[in-house]
């Protein structure tokens, strides 16, 4: 385990307690990284539902209580919606990227 710039990051370039892979964030779609700026400036979201709890309930994350996973909307260009990409943020400073609408999830080193 190592604590970067205050982000937990687990087995760098390795896999994470859940079996997740961790990739640099600079890797994502450059939506992903804008997103992750929002998130550490605190908004403005142009959604609504931007920052609400995110409930692991696909049991993909860490097991941890309610309200511990939040969720942020990565915009897909040509999208009418939301599209299905998100970054989910940990009250441990953990970040999750999915992107296609929690079905997988990669760990998420913001500091590359």
């Amino acid at each position: 385990m190592l604590v970067l710039g205050g982000w937990l990051i687990k087995d760098l370039g390795g896999v994470t307690e859940p079996g997740l892979h961790t990739v640099a964030l600079s890797t994502l779609p450059p939506e992903a990284g804008q997103t992750y700026r929002l998130i550490e400036a605190g908004g403005p979201f142009r959604y609504p539902q931007d920052g609400t709890v995110f409930e692991n309930r696909e049991k993909l994350l860490p097991r941890q209580p309610s309200g511990y996973y939040h969720e942020y909307t990565v915009p897909t260009p040509g999208s009418a919606d939301r599209g299905p990409r998100r970054l989910i943020a940990g009250d441990g400073r953990e970040l999750y990227y999915t992107g296609d609408h929690y079905q997988t999830f990669v760990a998420v080193d913001p500091t590359k």
